[in-house]
């Protein structure tokens, strides 16, 4: 790919794509930037290259930093503009990127613009989108935290969030870290003693969690399909969901991190929930 010509074709974009792209634009300066950021700094690199020999002859030492500076840049072009193209089909119709604070963009491409690995840039593409369909959704603190985020860790999450379901908000129900089910995806008492010291979840292994204050009966969903709870009093039940929460980062990591849900797994929390008494048939 050249890094002359942008990868973004501006005519065939729905309007909130174009509306995104305008506001980056704005935001980190510069027309169509970061479109066109390595034209204009070629473009200002020569001339500056042609003023210095004007004067002085340009030592070897001086080129070699002049060209390794023009390579870091295309770099980080190609990875900003990787992750913008990914992120525009996923825009939904009633986007409104102009929402999305100025700020928040200009910190999210320059720490975004150092991801060269594909699976991580998708990750960062599911940020930029979700920020854009409902702006606020992503704190900077989260954008921060993700640029530290190695590979392995963003896969040991994910894995974790096969068992997120939705029970007022997103919760993953770990309820024996040596079941099978949980295991084979690399979920264990080591692993999520790991997610906790990263900031990603809490893990609380002998006392675990409840939910509080739930009605008789409550509608909760693992990956859209629904499952109806009812419980013993008409009001102020509580709900035993395991031994781990989100945090903060992670509620908002969670919705976007790309898990898949697993059969084996829903069907072993049905069987859980029977067993409690949460399920009368």
């Amino acid at each position: 790919m050249s890094i002359d010509k942008s990868i973004i074709n501006l005519e065939d974009l729905s309007k909130p794509a174009v509306v995104l792209i305008e506001k980056i634009s704005s935001a980190v300066g510069g027309l169509f930037k970061p479109y066109q950021i390595v034209r204009v700094a070629r473009a200002e690199a020569e001339a500056e290259r042609i003023r210095a020999e004007a004067n002085i002859q340009i030592s070897d030492l001086q080129r070699r930093a002049f060209h390794r500076w023009l390579d870091e840049e295309a770099k980080k072009q190609r990875n900003m503009e990787e992750i913008t193209r990914q992120a525009l089909p996923q825009l939904d119709d009633t986007s409104n990127p102009r929402q999305v604070e100025d700020d928040w963009i200009t910190n999210f491409f320059d720490k975004c613009r150092l991801i060269s690995d594909s699976e991580m840039q998708s990750l960062w593409s599911r940020i930029l989108a979700g920020e854009a369909n409902s702006p606020g959704s992503f704190s900077k603190r989260t954008v921060n935290y993700l640029s530290s985020l190695d590979k392995a860790d963003a896969q040991l999450f994910t894995n974790l969030c096969k068992f997120d379901w939705w029970i007022g908000e997103v919760t993953p129900l770990l309820y024996d870290v040596e079941a099978e089910v949980y295991n084979k995806w690399g979920i264990n008492f080591t692993s999520l003693k790991h997610l906790d010291s990263i900031g990603l979840i809490q893990f609380e292994s002998l006392a675990g969690y409840r939910h509080v204050n739930l009605p008789k009966v409550l509608n909760v969903f693992y990956y859209g399909t629904p499952t109806v709870l009812e419980f013993k009093n008409e009001a102020n039940n509580d709900m035993n969901i395991g031994h781990v929460l989100l945090t903060k980062v992670g509620k908002e990591l969670a919705p976007t991190c790309g898990s898949q849900p697993d059969a084996e797994f829903q069907q072993y929390i049905l069987k859980k929930w029977k067993e409690m008494g949460y399920i009368n048939s």
